[in-house]
């Protein structure tokens, strides 16, 4: 195996070109000598040639570059020509710093000198005219946070989903939801470069990368080709909790979901004449969204979590829940207080209902704040707290072993949730960035 590529190197931008009549945004990117490019497609139309979708593209543009920059992760970018203002130069750079925080933690690097040379850009002043019709866009991932994102917003707008995969792909735990909300579906393809898929093989760095920051921005692209006035996240308030601290500074697995990017993101797009951008779960603890979906009989047998539904290979890719992973897990645990036993029983029937498998009492316990919490998209330690207590108190749980001891070791500890506690879990926490006509 060829040794890492070495850090001494310079990540370089170089162009984006978009073609409308092929509905393709292509972006440059190069590190010493080797170039990458990445595209997404997207309808083509004469909606490509406006300056709003020539602003969207530009950031995806912007973001798509931190998949190709980690290869390496050298300690300077050069933006080329392209030229930011103070607000965009701000943005990047924390995008880069917190949303690569655990590829840094994983790869024990520091990335705290590194340094973005950029032509500054004047500030922009474009003010965002007032939808006059709402028509909103919805990131659709098939899990129980954008199912009820989607029942919620259907009320108050005119709504599509948007999703992504890669070209030619389908995933059916997406598929299968989407087709129950009998909402139109607004495709794009992202076709990362290939060199990327041989990353071991040419000695570069991986890990994970702010993936729903890139898709934010393509999500922004699509609504303006679409002509929609909104993209609406589904991502909640335990998305801004970081997954551990190291060297003094938050790392958090799910920092493009988080209530900083969304801030820091929506104050770039207010430059522009770009549609509104916020998650409508942004002030909702998990809890919340179980309690919810609870309640969406329609979908209990097509929503899917399981991170083995999503692996980049089909061949490797589960029909079914696997019962064994943290997502699995975790869901199984959140809508524990809310569903009956035997409906959960019921949707990991394939595998088994992970809270009756006493070897997975590890797992459930690192989500519970008594090991290191996973690097996945799951809840916050005192949600998942709550969520074993109120599941054990269920007249069907009773003989649930695994959760019997595992809500008596939690009601053990000195800061366990009280009732008062889970109630608030259940209500508004903190603030939203939720524009009126969507409330």
């Amino acid at each position: 195996m060829p040794p890492p590529v070495a850090r001494g190197r310079v990540f370089r931008y170089g162009s984006y070109t978009m073609d409308a009549e092929r509905g393709t945004l292509s972006c440059g990117y190069s590190l010493d000598g080797r170039e990458f490019t990445e595209r997404v497609t997207l309808a083509p139309g004469p909606r490509w040639h406006t300056e709003a979708a020539r602003a969207a593209a530009r950031l995806v543009f912007l973001l798509a570059g931190v998949s190709y920059y980690k290869t390496a992760a050298p300690p300077v970018i050069d933006l080329g020509q392209t030229t930011l203002t103070d607000a965009e130069l701000a943005f990047l750079r924390e995008f880069y710093l917190q949303g690569l925080g655990e590829f840094a933690y994983r790869n024990t690097l520091d990335l705290a000198p590194l340094r973005i040379e950029a032509r500054r850009a004047d500030a922009h002043q474009n003010a965002r005219e007032p939808a006059t019709q709402r028509k909103a866009l919805v990131p659709f991932g098939g899990g129980i946070d954008s199912i009820v994102v989607v029942e919620r917003v259907r009320r108050l707008a005119d709504v599509a989903l948007f999703v992504v995969s890669r070209p030619g792909d389908r995933f059916a735990a997406i598929e299968e939801p989407a087709a129950v909300t009998g909402l139109p579906v607004v495709r794009a393809e992202r076709e990362i470069d290939p060199q990327l898929l041989r990353s071991a093989e040419l000695g570069f760095l991986n890990g994970h990368v702010p993936v729903t920051g890139i898709l934010s921005a393509a999500a922004v692209l699509a609504a303006v080709l679409e002509n929609r006035d909104a993209v609406v996240m589904s991502n909640e308030w335990s998305a801004s909790v970081p997954t551990l601290r190291y060297q003094g500074r938050p790392v958090n697995h799910q920092y493009s979901k988080s209530a900083d990017f969304e801030a820091a993101f929506r104050g770039v797009l207010a430059g522009y004449e770009l549609p509104e951008y916020f998650s409508w779960l942004r002030d909702r603890a998990e809890l919340w969204v179980g309690r919810e979906f609870a309640a969406l009989d329609a979908y209990h047998g097509s929503f899917r979590s399981c991170n083995k539904a999503f692996y980049a290979d089909p061949a490797r890719r589960l029909d079914h829940w696997c019962g064994q992973c943290d997502k699995c897990c975790f869901i199984d645990l959140i809508l524990a207080p809310f569903l009956p036993a035997t409906t959960l029983k019921r949707i990991f029937t394939q595998a088994g209902e992970p809270l009756e498998d006493p070897g997975l009492a590890g797992k459930f316990r690192a989500l519970l704040g008594a090991g290191a919490k996973p690097f996945e998209c799951v809840g916050e330690v005192n949600e998942c707290r709550a969520a074993v207590l109120l599941a054990a108190r269920r007249d069907d749980r009773a003989g649930c072993h695994l959760l019997r001891d595992l809500a008596a070791e939690v009601a053990g500890w000195p800061d366990a949730p009280s009732a008062a506690d889970a109630a608030a879990m259940l209500a508004p926490l903190g603030e939203n960035f939720i524009p009126a006509g969507y409330r």
